[in-house]
């Protein structure tokens, strides 16, 4: 396996001095391993986030479910995030991130046990997303903190975070469109069991990095009172508070369209597992496509016009794939949605990491991805509610429409955002 890595990752390593902009951060061999590690682990991902809603699906027909599943699934990160923050600022990350992959690679083993066995119930894939969300909760934190200890020159830290987002984005392509290809031909044990196998390629990287078991702060001092240091910092910086906020009412209200999809392929496009594959594609093309632009940037002096951009985007072309029964134009609304979403995410991201002192980047980044994660679950209990009631479709609609409203009052209200610099 190890010399199968090696004799990947050669041809970048021997041309590492003639990568264009975009890829700057692969000079550097931590990085350069995290990256093909990453993306091949969140293509596993992926393929088991198809499976595992297909399957909820298919086993209840409700749609309620669906978001009950992805709400048990995050709801860990209300309680843990801020202190796994603060536990990533107290531990060398790279390790931390050596014991929570293993966790997610014995739970995908678990859950492809059980689908082959045909002991598989709901209530196994609940108590299964649970865990998961334990260890995604420790995870999350430091990998977000993780680039500025793979990196070693500073000016190419903005594009180690704009390539972590393309990270997720490549695999949830080729994920997804796999997955639903595999899902089909042979059942969701092997999307299962994939996933278990693919954690294999970050753990390998993890341990072959060169990285100091440098801590940022001192295990001496209560952690509590470091978490709230986190979020004071949050709290007195007018611009990251601001960016905090629309990430989390995106994520509550319009993000939260991605559970629905099962129910949307079936009832409003009348497509199968492979369709649903596509759909999942073709947002992760978008986001893609929207990476590498934040990845290009450098040091442009636009990324509040562009932050602006995507915000305003996301709740658009998500109202206009809502409306549609057209297959097509589902995959171009949600190409779009993607790209939207991720130039917003990708900037507001580079931009917090680069304000944010060394010290309390991993609390401050707990906070950004507690907002995140934290806010998914209420998000798919909220999106599956209304989809039972009004319809997968109108559910989308009205998420999207709250979406909207907000970001034309902030964006009017904090014209400092629009003009927001690193």
């Amino acid at each position: 396996m190890i010399r199968l890595w090696q004799w990947v990752t050669y041809p970048f390593i021997q041309t590492k001095l003639l990568l264009p902009s975009t890829f700057a951060a692969l000079r550097h061999p931590n990085y350069r391993l995290w990256f093909f590690g990453q993306t091949v682990s969140m293509m596993g991902t992926w393929m088991q986030n198809v499976a595992q809603g297909w399957l909820v699906y298919e086993l209840t027909g409700s749609k309620f479910a669906l978001g009950a599943i992805s709400f048990i699934g995050t709801v860990p990160s209300l309680a843990l995030m801020l202190p796994a923050g603060a536990l990533s600022d107290r531990l060398p990350r790279h390790k931390v991130l050596m014991v929570t992959q293993s966790v997610m690679m014995v739970l995908a083993f678990i859950l492809a046990f059980l689908a082959a066995t045909g002991l598989l119930q709901v209530w196994h894939i609940g108590v299964l997303a649970f865990l998961l969300g334990v260890a995604t909760s420790f995870d999350a934190p430091s990998r977000q903190a993780l680039a500025v200890d793979m990196v070693e020159d500073r000016r190419d830290l903005m594009n180690a975070i704009a390539l972590n987002s393309a990270i997720f984005n490549m695999a949830r392509i080729i994920g997804p469109a796999i997955g639903g290809l595999v899902l089909a031909l042979f059942g969701a044990a092997w999307c299962f069991f994939l996933n278990g196998v693919s954690f294999l390629a970050v753990i390998i990287a993890l341990s072959r990095m060169k990285i100091p078991d440098v801590v940022q702060t001192s295990r001496g001092t209560k952690m509590l009172a470091q978490i709230a240091e986190g979020l004071n910092y949050v709290k007195d910086n007018r611009i990251v508070l601001v960016m905090i906020s629309i990430l989390a009412v995106s994520s509550l209200f319009g993000f939260s369209y991605y559970v629905l999809l099962p129910a949307f392929a079936v009832d409003v496009l009348h497509v199968g597992e492979t369709g649903l594959g596509g759909l999942n594609a073709a947002t992760g093309i978008g986001a893609l496509l929207g990476s590498l632009i934040v990845a290009s940037m450098g040091a442009s002096h636009r990324k509040g016009m562009f932050i602006s951009l995507g915000t305003l985007g996301l709740p658009i072309t998500l109202l206009l794939f809502a409306r549609t029964q057209s297959y097509t134009f589902a995959l171009l609304w949600l190409a779009l949605t993607g790209l939207s979403f991720m130039i917003q995410n990708s900037i507001m991201n580079t931009v917090i990491q680069a304000m944010v002192p060394d010290g309390l980047r991993g609390r401050v980044m707990a906070v950004y991805t507690f907002t995140f994660f934290g806010t998914a679950p209420l998000g798919a209990l909220w999106a599956g509610t209304m989809a039972q009631a009004l319809g997968p479709a109108n559910a989308i609609a009205i998420g999207a429409v709250i979406t909207l409203v907000f970001a034309v009052i902030v964006l009017v209200a904090v014209p400092a955002l629009r003009r927001v610099e690193t």
